[in-house]
């Protein structure tokens, strides 16, 4: 039976155990033991929760080192899944995360949203070996490896999320160009990719403005080995673009070049203040067939876009409903 099929019974299941009630009775309650203490709290999705209960009360946390579907809608898609089956499997996460009673620790942090950064090891390790999320640092560092070995252990089985196809990098948000104010905010404007191998983060730089229910793709490309040791050479002589590779051995260069050609990002090899003007210089390259015959790529992880405003209540986009 394809994995569709249970996952509509999940859904009717979701259904049954969250009825529509209003006010404060709608929200599924949990209890986690944050710092020692014991802690009502309303998972949202299945790596973040608001804290409902004492002097925390309306605390909003981000959990850390792993990363759920997006639960607003049916705004993944890769592999054989369709979008509505990933909403569902999204579902099936905050579920999980609802029905345990997991430890977790304050970090003192925030992230970019002012979200407390917790940490909350068995529900992370829990969500990743059943398939349910991914490793995530949002940088270049791996995941924690006891998390990696997870992951690696849900998709050798084909669980949950990794059923029907396993991307390279998963791609976890959109931000449209016309979203940053300020041409400095435009010029560094990104998607979110994360490595499934490690859990590591790529920005992918980009000036694309994406209109509502618009549908963006992470596309992947054949890669001529030939190009990809002619091209090394050539930018090892570019007095433009020597300064990024300069600290590079040719086999590490070579691999910079595959990983451009294989996914158009520059890799944690070179470092980040050059990245984004070696990726211009490689993309027009690339664009003009400097790295191959493929220039349309395949997609490999795609998402809907949707505003913050128009995920929630009422007044939700179209393609959400």
């Amino acid at each position: 039976m394809r994995l569709s099929a249970a996952v509509g019974i999940a859904l009717g299941a979701l259904a049954l155990l969250t009825p529509p009630l209003d006010g404060e009775a709608a929200e599924a309650r949990s209890k986690v033991i944050l710092d020692g203490q014991p802690v009502a709290v309303h998972f949202n999705d299945g790596d973040s929760f608001r804290v409902v209960s004492g002097s925390g009360n309306g605390t909003k946390a981000r959990l850390m080192g792993f990363n759920t579907l997006e639960s607003y809608g049916p705004v993944h898609q890769w592999g054989t899944w369709t979008a509505k089956e990933m909403y569902v499997l999204a579902k099936m996460a905050t579920l999980n995360a609802r029905r345990g009673v997991w430890e977790c620790t304050n970090t003192g942090e925030t992230d970019t949203y002012n979200r407390a950064l917790i940490h909350c090891p068995g529900l992370a390790e829990d969500q990743i070996r059943k398939g349910l999320a991914h490793v995530m640092s949002v940088t270049d560092d791996p995941g924690a490896a006891h998390l990696i070995e997870a992951q690696k252990e849900a998709i050798a089985a084909r669980r949950g999320i990794w059923a029907h196809g396993v991307p390279d990098f998963v791609l976890t948000s959109l931000h449209s160009a016309d979203e940053s104010v300020g041409r400095a905010a435009r010029e560094r404007n990104y998607n979110r990719l994360v490595s499934s191998v490690d859990g590591h983060s790529v920005k992918w730089l980009h000036q694309d403005d994406y209109a509502e229910c618009d549908r963006a793709c992470h596309r992947v490309y054949q890669v001529d080995e030939a190009r990809v040791a002619a091209v090394a050479e050539q930018l090892r002589a570019d007095a433009n673009v020597s300064a990024a590779v300069a600290g590079l051995s040719p086999e590490q260069l070579k691999a910079v070049v595959r990983e451009f050609a294989r996914f158009r990002h520059v890799g944690r090899a070179v470092p980040s203040d050059q990245r984004a003007a070696l990726g211009q210089h490689l993309l027009q390259l690339a664009r003009s067939g400097g790295l191959g015959a493929d220039t349309q790529g395949s997609e490999a992880s795609c998402m809907i876009h949707v505003p913050f405003k128009r995920r929630y209540g009422g007044g939700k986009a179209e393609c959400l409903k």
